[in-house]
């Protein structure tokens, strides 16, 4: 699953440099997760950076868009492919 940063979002800055994907950015209001970059740290790290850090705890899976281990890691090798070397 992609993960969404719920409205409780303080705006405080922290997760967005932690995440090694570029799937967060500043929104018209709160931060926002971009699904199609979002790989919830597979292919990174073993735990969500994002999640970790996250002092309010609002950041949470979005139960709208499921995906496996092996379709984040399949979007992970996609992102990877896109990046210059």
């Amino acid at each position: 699953m992609a993960l969404i940063i719920t409205d409780e979002c303080i705006n405080c800055d922290v997760c967005e440099p932690e995440c090694p994907n570029d799937a967060i950015s500043m929104g018209p209001e709160i931060y926002e997760i971009d699904p199609q970059r979002c790989t919830e740290c597979v292919g990174h790290f073993d735990e969500p950076q994002c999640v970790q850090i996250c002092p309010v705890e609002c950041i949470v899976k979005d139960p709208d868009r499921p995906e496996t281990h092996e379709q984040l890691f399949a979007k992970y090798l996609r992102l990877q492919q896109q990046t210059p070397a």
